[in-house]
């Protein structure tokens, strides 16, 4: 009597990607990779958990970790000067907290995807600190806020002055919004700035960049914004205008985040974290880590900026603390994929970009596919 074949041992795979930028989110990317996997490894565990580095579904993301968390809706002067209706999460809150945390997230008040056409140098944060000032009103504990997604380089004077601060040109009047009043500022006032709530408000930054120079706010992130070179320069000159008076903390990680405004917020008192890190404690992700087999993350383009906290970085990270392989799956691949068991790229799985940006699911649902055969043809590291 022959004995029936063995399958392949099962495996616990957690699969924590980042949005894919305009065409899926988080959520919607595990989903396809998962459904991939499981088309040739049936048996196997797997673990969704969409993650967020502090940009785009941040809030998404941690009212998924925490089902407890309410959405407060909030209308808001968008980066264009148009109403926007957001919302920001309240998550419950403890004994020692009764108030409970907040999570604004800028990409939902003051993000680029708000906008068309862009607006490089008149775009602003105003909005975004209208939301948090909202959340001071509702009396809460502590705020996270996210900072990812920014349409504007105003260094976070927007999101200032709706928390009551004060920017005036020689003459006293406030300067214009975003990055073009900033040529004209003369005096800036935080005096007058609203307390920080008892728990403090913490940065979820998806970058380490510093305010000013080759690695600042207006020289990496302008382009992204819609700047020319030209625009570039008056970007990063209203970015030293706004720093000789404001001194200290531009060199500081992060400080470049948003065009500026986490260097703002440094200001009123906040502190920076990566972003990616503050998601994965709330849905601990590094414990579901621990005990599998093997992660798959991802995101819509892993380049240099991937390794300065994101999150294909950060799962690389506990990946490698856990002993067990990474694997990654982007639209784009432009860096180096060194800490990666594997990597695939959707444009060229699909055969180009462009076919990827037109069926992102089915692509991600064939690299999922992909991934598995790989393991079952035994793919090292994974036991």
């Amino acid at each position: 009597m022959t004995a029936a074949p063995v399958g392949p041992a099962p495996l616990r795979v957690v699969i924590a990607p980042d949005s894919f930028k305009g065409t899926l989110s988080a959520a919607d990317a595990a989903r396809a990779i998962a459904a991939g996997w499981a088309s040739v490894r049936p048996a196997d565990e797997l673990r969704l958990l969409p993650m967020a580095d502090g940009g785009e579904g941040t809030l998404d993301a941690f009212a998924l970790a925490l089902p407890g968390g309410i959405r407060m809706p909030v209308t808001v002067q968008g980066p264009d000067n148009e109403s926007v209706q957001a919302e920001w999460l309240l998550l419950p809150g403890t004994p020692g907290s009764p108030g409970g945390t907040a999570v604004v997230e800028l990409a939902n008040t003051s993000g680029i995807t708000l906008l068309d056409p862009l607006r490089p140098l008149d775009a602003h944060t105003l909005g975004f600190g209208q939301a948090i000032a909202a959340a001071l009103d509702h009396g809460v504990h502590r705020l996270l806020l996210a900072l990812g997604g920014s349409s504007s380089s105003d260094g976070g004077a927007g999101a200032l002055t709706a928390l009551g601060a004060y920017f005036t040109d020689a003459t006293g009047r406030p300067v214009r919004l975003g990055n073009r009043g900033l040529g004209q500022l003369a005096r800036v006032r935080l005096e007058t700035l609203r307390a920080l709530p008892p728990g403090g408000a913490q940065i979820l930054s998806d970058v380490s960049n510093p305010l000013l120079g080759p690695l600042g706010a207006a020289a990496v992130f302008g382009p992204q914004k819609g700047a020319s070179p030209e625009q570039v320069e008056g970007i990063e000159s209203g970015l030293r205008r706004l720093a000789r008076l404001l001194p200290g903390g531009a060199e500081l990680p992060g400080a470049g985040a948003a065009g500026g405004t986490g260097f703002g917020l440094l200001h009123w008192g906040a502190t920076i974290t990566p972003g990616a890190s503050a998601v994965g404690q709330a849905m601990g992700v590094p414990q579901a880590v621990a005990a599998a087999s093997v992660v798959i993350t991802g995101e819509g383009r892993f380049d240099s900026q991937s390794a300065a906290g994101k999150v294909p970085s950060y799962l690389a990270g506990l990946a490698a603390d856990a002993g067990i392989p990474a694997l990654l799956v982007a639209g784009a691949i432009e860096a180096p994929t060194v800490d990666f068991a594997d990597a695939l790229s959707l444009g060229e799985v699909a055969g180009s970009p462009g076919a990827a940006l037109a069926e992102p699911d089915r692509w991600l649902r064939a690299s999922g596919a992909r991934l598995a055969r790989s393991v079952t043809d035994g793919h090292p590291g994974v036991h």
